[in-house]
């Protein structure tokens, strides 16, 4: 199938790694040219010359908590590449914790970077977008159904997806589409992490795999493939949902 995506140029936050690159890899491996960003410039340095070099990739080091990052991305863009025709949206996931172990601050905080950041990110990119633009905010399951001690993802996530739902419906008429993708357990870097520091990492994985229909955890080009779809011109008329790609974990419809 032809994504349509030739030439076309997206902003992908949170992107030197996990998801967010995975998903710049499956946007580039179409033809889309992407301007990618994220909080440790070493990071987004490697990613760049991963995706092929300045001819394909912009590399920013940016932080979607200043209010001045998503208006810099823009530009970046459309200076280095002329246009811009979409985005998707991901921020590192906040503290763990129950939701009433939570301090105010960290509540606040959480707000600021996964919450407002990404509501910011949302509004100013689809400001630019023109027809058949199209905007991903990567959230979790816990859109849905709590996880276990992620209080403060359990309190926003739900949010962000509502927020996506009526930004899709604000921006409709002009052809800009806005939904929201809910990954499950992706084998990422920081994935890795985790498993190594168990005191048994194999066990630690397979336990985490047998909770999983599909009874393995995703890898993160099964993820890219997807979002790159959905912010492709193939998915048109798709707008205002939310999206699993988790395996069938999600037991909610």
């Amino acid at each position: 199938m032809d994504l349509g995506l030739a030439d076309r140029v997206f902003i992908l936050t949170g992107a030197s790694r996990g998801l967010g690159f995975a998903t710049a890899q499956a946007l580039v491996g179409d033809g889309a040219r992407v301007v990618i960003s994220s909080r440790d410039a070493d990071r987004v340095a490697e990613a760049v010359d991963r995706l092929g070099g300045p001819e394909h990739a912009l590399g920013v080091t940016a932080d979607l908590a200043d209010p001045s990052t998503p208006r810099e991305l823009v530009h970046a863009a459309q200076e280095r590449f002329g246009r811009l025709d979409g985005a998707l949206i991901s921020v590192g996931g906040p503290t763990p914790g129950t939701a009433a172990s939570m301090s105010d601050d960290q509540w606040t905080t959480a707000f600021e970077t996964v919450f407002l950041g990404s509501v910011r990110a949302a509004r100013t990119f689809a400001a630019a977008l023109p027809e058949g633009g199209a905007i991903g905010l990567v959230l979790s399951t816990s859109v849905k159904t709590p996880l276990a001690g992620l209080g403060l993802s359990n309190g926003f996530r739900p949010g962000l997806a509502m927020v996506a739902k009526d930004m899709a419906d604000e921006f409709a008429p002009r052809g800009v589409r806005v939904l929201s993708i809910l990954p499950g357990r992706f084998m990422t870097d920081r994935s890795r992490e985790l498993f190594e520091a168990a005191s048994d990492p194999a066990a630690a994985a397979e336990a985490v795999a047998a909770n999983i229909p599909l009874s393995r955890i995703g890898e993160p080009t099964e993820f890219g493939r997807v979002a790159a779809f959905l912010l492709s011109p193939a998915a048109s008329y798709v707008t205002g949902v939310a999206v699993p790609v988790d395996g069938g974990a999600l037991r909610a419809l």
